[in-house]
């Protein structure tokens, strides 16, 4: 198969596979108590990103869900702190994100550090504007929607266009 034709068959099947699958997340995520289902886009960004590594997805996995929890538990320090809004932000970020990265980097088997850091951005965007009281199941929900994104839109798009090409290509 020559290169052009290669070309237009990788875009014409991922095409189908982003029109396709992540849909049926978005309708179906509200049903399953996920409120913010776009957070599986993202987390399907990264992984295609780091090149569709399959090999990669646990690990990846497990940083956003380690952010997920980075991001709780930063929320719920900033609450409990008594200093400038500015000066609690700064440290917090300042100590959390060494530390998150010190951890990563010595795990690098079990953990993608990158995926930590953009989970706990993720996190930190969802709940940190809203009281500590208000937070309910969102933790939850937020790993729930990294983890269609990692295995279902980033893995699933993936095989199901590798699985169109090679079907086209007989």
């Amino acid at each position: 198969m020559d290169e052009k034709k290669e070309k237009q068959i990788n875009k014409w099947t991922l095409a189908l596979g982003i029109a396709l699958m992540p849909p049926i997340w978005a309708v179906l995520s509200p049903y399953i108590g996920v409120s913010c289902g776009a957070v599986a886009l993202i987390c399907a960004g990264l992984y295609v990103t780091n090149g569709n590594k399959r090999c990669d997805a646990f690990k990846i996995a497990v940083g956003f869900l380690l952010g997920d929890i980075w991001a709780l538990i930063a929320v719920r320090l900033m609450a409990a702190l008594s200093l400038n809004p500015d000066a609690e932000l700064y440290c917090t970020l300042f100590f959390m994100g060494g530390l998150a990265v010190l951890i990563g980097e010595s795990f690098p088997k079990y953990i993608f550090t990158p995926a930590w850091l953009c989970g706990w951005a993720i996190g930190l965007t969802i709940m940190g504007p809203l009281e500590v009281s208000a937070i309910g199941t969102l933790p939850v929900q937020i790993g729930a929607a990294m983890l269609a994104g990692v295995l279902y839109v980033g893995v699933g798009v993936d095989a199901f266009q590798k699985f169109l090409i090679k079907k086209l290509s007989k």
